[in-house]
């Protein structure tokens, strides 16, 4: 419907060309060379999930793995290989980014059939690094088109463990987002790269025109290892681009600059 109404000459936000391009997880994938990138990797089939992740887990230690397309933590798992005598992974304990969830140790193959339905309706599932700076909080970067409007950082728990009360406890929900404007001091040196760097870098590789770009989405950052010098470094972690309210106090003016701004 939407594509109908835009080859009419309506502009649609966000296109459903665009959100195929920044809206899913192959977009870790496709950046993950730029400076918001980790060691990022894609599996296009079962097979190939099957043969690959396992080494790389045993190699570089706990593993994020998420569908292509999902939202609220569905398709998206913690893994980790279970210490044993035989080199090979049998075993993993995997936990659930949805709400509620525990660690389950389950063998490979039976978690390998947990997501082979992924591969059908997403067409691929993307593997990240698990960031152990993961407590420290998640980072929603508000963007107006090209330029920021705002952010909200939150103490999330998807990922992590519950708590000996359990998994519907008081401690083991999320805490509240607090929404910033686009000036707070704590994430200035992340506004710069954003507007300077990497939503510039980003829209050359997925072949997106500055007129295309959505009116209003988010990028959601994790805190990387710190640099040499002591400073924050962010890893992507998702671009909402179809869902993304609420919104910092501070976004609706400059979502109404760039619905005025030539296009």
């Amino acid at each position: 419907m939407l594509r109908d109404v835009a080859s009419r000459g309506p502009w649609v936000s966000a296109h459903p060309d665009i959100i195929l391009k920044m809206g899913v997880k192959e977009v870790l994938y496709r950046t993950k060379h730029l400076g918001w990138g980790s060691d990022t990797h894609m599996y296009r089939t079962a097979a190939e999930f099957s043969a690959a992740f396992p080494p790389r887990l045993q190699s570089s230690g706990p593993r994020v793995i998420k569908q292509n397309r999902g939202n609220g933590g569905h398709g998206v798992w913690k893994v980790e290989q279970i210490p044993i005598r035989s080199a090979a992974v049998h075993t993993v304990r995997v936990l659930h980014a949805q709400r509620g969830s525990v660690p389950l140790d389950l063998p490979f193959q039976e978690f390998m059939a947990l997501c082979e339905p992924y591969f059908g309706w997403g067409g691929c599932i993307i593997d990240q690094p698990f960031q152990r700076r993961l407590p420290d909080g998640m980072i929603r970067c508000y963007m107006a088109t090209d330029k920021v409007a705002g952010f909200g950082h939150q103490f999330i728990k998807a990922l992590i463990p519950p708590p000996p009360e359990g998994p519907d406890s008081h401690a083991a929900q999320p805490g509240p987002r607090i929404m910033r404007g686009p000036d707070a001091t704590p994430f200035q040196a992340l506004r710069a790269k954003m507007e300077a760097e990497w939503t510039p870098q980003m829209m050359e590789v997925l072949g997106i025109d500055p007129g295309s770009l959505p009116i209003i989405w988010d990028a959601d950052f994790l805190y990387g290892a710190p640099t040499l010098s002591g400073e924050d470094s962010y890893v992507l972690c998702e671009i909402n681009v179809s869902s993304c309210f609420a919104i910092p106090d501070q976004a609706p003016a400059a979502i109404a600059l760039g619905q005025t701004s030539p296009r």
